[in-house]
Parts: C-alpha cells; structure tokens; sequence
C-alpha cells in the first residue's frame, strides 16, 4: 500500500481482495478538475492497473461505466472495467500507461500532425457508429453551460450584465444548430490532448474522461480537440484537421465550419466560467492560467459571422480592457 494510507479510499482493501488484487501497491496519481481521484495499483510481478475513487455523493461511477462498456462493446478504446463497486464508488481500471498525447507532443512536437490524424480519425469512427445509449445535448444543456460564464466570471469581475440577453443569444445561435444535430453522434464532451493516451503507436488511441457522453453534434468533439484550453495547437494543423474531417465525413464545408465555430465559442465560454469556479469554489488558482488561452480562442470564434448575436452581447457587456488582456486579471 502507499506510504500514506489514510489518502486511500475507505474500504480499499476488501474492494482490492476481492478483485483478485491483495496486497498490491497503490501509488497515488496527479488529480484533474473533479472530486475524482486516481490511482496506480501494482501487484507482485509488474502487472498493473488503475483505480478510480469516485465518492459519493460528489461523484457517481455509473455513467463512466455505461459509457466505457459502449465505447468498448463498440472497437473504440475505453479501458476495460476489471472490477467496480459503484455504491463505494470503487473501479479498477485497465491500464494505459503513462504516454498521454499532451505530454508526448510536449516531448516530440515534430509528431503534431500524425497524432491529431490519427485523433480525428478515431472521431471519425465514432461518428460512423449509431449513437450511443445516451441523453440528447439539449437547448436547456446548452445553456446552462454558457450561464457559468455569466455566473462565475462575471461575478468575479464584479460587472452588472444583462444575463436575459445572453440567454436569448445564445438560444438564438444554438438554436440554428440543431437541426443539424439529429439524429446525432455520441459526444465525449471533454475530447482534448490530456484525455488521449498513445497505446503502443502513434495511430493507436486510448479514450479517457468520457462519463459525461450524450448525443450531439459532430463538431463539438472536433473543436474540443483542436481548439484545446490546456495545450497551443497550431492554426495550420486546426485548418489540415477540420479538412481531413469533412472530407472523411462528407459534411458541406461551409454550414460545417458555422457550427464548429457556434460550439467552439459555446464550449471556450463555458471553460471560461468553469476555471473561475475552480479557482473561487475549489481553491484551485492554476486553473486561472489557462484562461488567456481560451479566451483568445473565443475571441476568434466569436468573429464568425453565425456568432453574430452572441459577439454584439459580448461587445456590449464585457469591457474592451477585459477583452484585450484576455479575460482580465484576478486576485488570487
């Protein structure tokens, strides 16, 4: 067990005997932006595994698990369930290793272009597939993502804004989309360089953080991906990735690249509300580092024509001195 046994989650140890993995060697791993916490489980001669503590009533297993056994019922890579107890919140986890996409790009930036090939190309098979057994990514979901921004960032720069308008113009911009999202594809919704693992080669990818899936739109993965809030992904690889997409996909180009950028603006804005909450309601500051990133990636978004409305609320209620310094400063 780790040095620090009372880190471990309660009831560890019959969850691991009755596994089949007694007396293993529990090795805590860096956390994420939820109340999930991992861990790497080494049992005698080097085989290992991963565990997830996901308690409640913070956290729920459930969903995870339905969508890891989908993605895996269906070739895509989710690591196997080897075990779980969803009531302690307890799942041991095939192991991917330790070869993430952010850190190996980090390493070999060389490789960009042949790792997010082969990233769009596993998009590309998902979508091929019938959707998943999961809720539709409604109006209603839409825009109880974007009001974080009105709830959190805008209360944390303490500005007075009309949140009646944001709604109307994001129900306005959504609105337009879907349509165009039914009957839909299956949605990880968190679909980024940090939730990739390399497995063996650069073409073969494992799939992480994907408890939150539901049935949406072809564009919210893609523009998860290349428009990534942890990591800078070249404006050349983003323009050869959209392309390789829509002409794998035959999606028309025009009404494509629209939508992309109505959910990209969507998503940066709701990243944008959810850092300021980890930094104000979870005391996690560093979260606050990577707002400049995405802020500049809304911005951009928010050029397309098709964000029309949504840019004249952001024109009207966020100060010009805010916008240029990239979501403005914080006292941490």
């Amino acid at each position: 067990m780790t040095s620090n046994p009372s880190y471990l989650p309660p009831d560890l140890d019959s969850f691991l005997a009755s596994a089949g993995w007694e007396g293993a060697e529990v090795e805590p791993l860096p956390g994420d932006a939820s109340f999930r916490r991992y861990f790497r489980v080494r049992r005698a001669g080097g085989k290992t595994a991963m565990l997830m503590d996901a308690p409640p009533p913070n956290e729920d297993p459930q969903p995870f698990l339905r969508a890891a056994r989908w993605l895996d019922g269906n070739g895509m890579r989710a690591p196997r369930i080897l075990a779980e107890n969803a009531e302690r919140g307890l799942v041991l986890l095939e192991d991917f290793g330790d070869a993430r996409m952010r850190d190996y790009l980090d390493q070999w930036p060389d490789d960009e272009t042949a790792i997010y090939k082969a990233a769009v190309d596993a998009l590309v098979n998902l979508h091929d597939l019938p959707p998943g057994p999961f809720l539709d990514y409604s109006m209603s979901e839409y825009l109880r993502e974007a009001r974080l921004f009105v709830d959190w960032y805008c209360t944390a720069q303490n500005l007075y804004v009309d949140s009646a308008g944001f709604v109307s113009a994001w129900e306005s911009v959504i609105g337009d989309l879907l349509p165009r999202q039914r009957p839909g594809v299956t949605v990880l919704r968190d679909y980024h360089a940090e939730n990739i693992m390399l497995l063996g080669s650069l073409e073969k990818q494992g799939l992480l953080d994907f408890q939150d899936a539901l049935v949406g739109h072809p564009a919210y993965d893609l523009v998860s991906l290349l428009q990534d809030a942890r990591r800078d992904v070249s404006p050349d690889v983003e323009a050869q990735m959209f392309d390789r997409y829509v002409r794998a996909t035959g999606v028309e180009s025009e009404v494509f690249l629209a939508d992309y950028a109505r959910l990209g603006a969507q998503r940066n804005t709701k990243i944008v509300g959810i850092f300021v909450r980890l930094w104000r309601r979870d005391n996690k500051p560093r979260y606050l580092d990577l707002i400049p990133r995405v802020w500049a990636l809304l911005e951009r978004d928010l050029a397309h024509p098709a964000l029309g409305r949504v840019a004249a609320w952001f024109d009207t209620n966020i100060p010009d001195e805010l916008r240029s310094a990239h979501g403005g400063q914080f006292q941490v």
